[in-house]
């Protein structure tokens, strides 16, 4: 009827006018009906074909689903021989080398910076002096930027889209084309992405939530979601092969590649709060509240197998926080708890030793506040903030072998709200970001030393460096439009360089993937680590030396061009030795001097020497009289 097919040109032009103007459309009818298509004209080429890109598969009920193809596709199809043809060979696209930057011989790890209020985004290489532009580009992203996990990759945000970036000249490796997208999650192996846009979603054809196949850049699956308030919404495994869920009473792990839901059923578990999975095994730890009289309990199970291997009941639990250590050795749990008869909250830290058998559970209580907490990455300690203003004490625990758990040290009164650990462990900054005006405390943990204590005033943001051995405080104009710069410290906090730039947004390390040594190879380094260390020194006192880049550049030019032009001379000294031979009767004079210290041309039949001028300015001064014939005649 004329009114239904109002209502259906109304949802096909609101659907298909996103991707752009539409300048003209087209519905045939027969015997009063449509003929279930139509044709649409857009005023661009382009916005046509992101129609096709985007629309086709489109499910507009349980009934009926969008194909979508250009015009022109009719007669592609229609002149097609019916003789099969072997599909041409495609031609492999040489992105270069993608971890080119860890063959850097100065070792130099690179950031991203975006200023000038988000117009602006350049790549820098670390240096002690200055920071080195790799790459400087405008309006690169419209959002803001990340890194994959490994650094191979730099994610950029677009209306339509995600871009990824890599190789020498950061060229364009991968596009995913998601209208509206605003969040993004990789996979730990760098093998997926998982984007997230509040747009074109319904429930029948879920779009809010893409994973993509980031070497082919196809779309593997997509997931309905009412709000990205937690994000990321999916976790994934340490190796990239489950990723989970959590929805009202239920925890769904997925698999790859078939992004299907592992046995093909979700778990049913009442009342979960939350969930993470352990960065070294697959393992996912959750909890759930109390109900009535069953009480609270924390479990650990084992993927794929879904065996819980650890259950632990707690009693009187306000909220749980799950701290997971970066090696999955042990877990941490925070428990706030109202005891019975009182009145304020105490925090357990629930100590889960992964490593051992039957997981024993190891408790520290704490009746103050908690501000932060924070494992050791590498290792096995944890320190926390806790208190209230101005009398907030950091505590350093030592989690022992022997079932034991020291405090072994406290600093009390403390301008901080925040701890950043190096990637490496051992040290680590205490940070009072924002409204404590940034002040700064350089911890070395072997021995529980304030190294330095220091400001940056209104600092927002902390970002150490994969190897631990600088760490960048920043003032970001998106949390305060004044004093904009990043400053670079070393470990021990020393500042060594100030950087300033117009309106200054973000600052991001680009992370390393895990070494190729092994651990043994990494302990025989240490141990010979002074036989590397003058050639460190050496180049360390050429970095510091006050002859300018220039100059250094000049003379290094001069002793490459030096180099090739000795090179050449001695190819051609070299060359004419047989003429030589042959003007001197085949007498090889080339070593005569070779032993003029010590044997003074001895000759056996004369040892009288004669001063003599000879006739090539070339040959030597002194001789003996044996020789004096060959050296006249030539």
């Amino acid at each position: 009827c004329p009114e239904r097919l109002e209502k259906l040109k109304n949802v096909i032009l609101k659907i298909f006018s996103k991707f752009g103007k539409i300048t003209n459309d087209f519905y045939p009818i027969a015997d009063g009906k449509t003929k279930g298509y139509i044709f649409l004209e857009y005023s661009a080429p382009s916005h046509a074909h992101e129609a096709v890109k985007s629309a086709d598969g489109y499910k507009l009920d349980k009934q009926h689903t969008f194909r979508v193809n250009l015009f022109t596709d009719f007669d592609k199809y229609m002149s097609i021989s019916d003789e099969w043809e072997a599909p041409e060979k495609q031609p492999f696209k040489d992105f270069g080398n993608l971890r080119h930057w860890l063959e850097d011989p100065d070792c130099r790890d690179q950031y991203s910076v975006i200023y000038d209020s988000g117009e602006r985004t350049g790549i820098f290489a670390n240096d002690v002096k200055e920071p080195i532009e790799v790459e400087e580009r405008a309006r690169w992203t419209e959002t803001y930027v990340r890194w994959s996990p490994k650094g191979t990759y730099l994610a950029t945000f677009h209306q339509r889209g995600i871009a990824l970036w890599g190789g020498e000249k950061f060229k364009q490796i991968q596009r995913f084309s998601h209208q509206g997208v605003q969040l993004i999650d990789f996979s730990p192996c760098e093998r997926y992405v998982v984007t997230f846009s509040p747009l074109m979603d319904t429930k029948d054809d879920p779009q809010a939530i893409i994973i993509w196949d980031v070497l082919t850049g196809q779309k593997k699956r997509g997931f309905h979601c009412e709000s990205s308030a937690h994000w990321p919404i999916f976790k994934w495994s340490p190796d990239g092969k489950f990723f989970a869920r959590m929805t009202q009473d239920t925890l769904s792990i997925y698999e790859t590649p078939s992004m299907g839901l592992l046995d093909k059923k979700s778990l049913r578990i009442n009342g979960i709060k939350d969930f993470s999975w352990s960065p070294g095994d697959n393992i996912i730890a959750f909890w759930v509240p109390e109900d009535k009289d069953i009480p609270a309990r924390v479990t650990l199970m084992q993927l794929p197998s879904r065996n819980e291997i650890r259950v632990r009941n707690l009693f009187n639990v306000v909220d749980c926080k799950l701290h997971w250590q970066k090696n999955g050795d042990y877990l941490c749990v925070k428990v706030d708890r109202t005891p019975k008869g009182t009145q304020g909250v105490v925090t357990n830290f629930e100590i889960f030793r992964m490593r051992e058998k039957q997981v024993p559970v190891d408790v520290v209580e704490m009746k103050e506040s908690i501000i932060a907490f924070a494992w050791e990455p590498n290792g096995s300690k944890f320190a926390v903030l806790h208190g209230e203003s101005p009398r907030i004490n950091v505590s350093f625990y030592h989690v022992k072998n022997n079932g034991k758990i020291d405090l072994i040290k406290m600093f009390d009164k403390q301008q901080a709200n925040s701890i950043f650990w190096s990637p490496q462990g051992q040290f680590l900054v205490l940070a009072g970001l924002r409204s404590m005006n940034g002040a700064l405390a350089f911890v070395d943990t072997s021995d529980c030393t304030m190294m330095n204590i220091a400001e940056h005033y209104m600092a927002s943001d902390v970002e150490w460096d994969p190897t631990g051995r600088y760490v960048v405080t920043s003032v970001s104009w998106w949390s305060h439009k004044v004093d904009n710069a990043f400053w670079l410290w070393t470990f021990q906090g020393r500042l060594l360089q100030k950087t300033n730039k117009e309106r200054f947004c973000q600052l991001l390390w680009r992370p390393r993937p895990p070494s190729l040594l092994t651990q043994e190879q990494i302990k025989l380094i240490k141990k010979d680590l002074k036989k590397y260390s003058k050639i460190f020194e050496q180049k360390d006192r050429l970095s510091q030396s006050k002859a300018s880049k220039e100059l250094v550049d000049k003379r290094r030019s001069m002793m490459e061009d030096y180099r090739k032009y000795r090179e050449r001379t001695i190819d051609m000294y070299n060359e004419q030795k047989p003429l030589r031979l042959e003007l001197r009767g085949g007498v090889d004079t080339d070593e005569l001097d070779s032993n003029l210290e010590t044997n003074k041309f001895e000759c056996s039949s004369y040892t009288k020497q004669f001063s003599v001028k000879p006739v090539n300015s070339r040959l030597p001064k002194i001789c003996c009289l044996t020789d004096f014939k060959q050296l006249a005649l030539t």
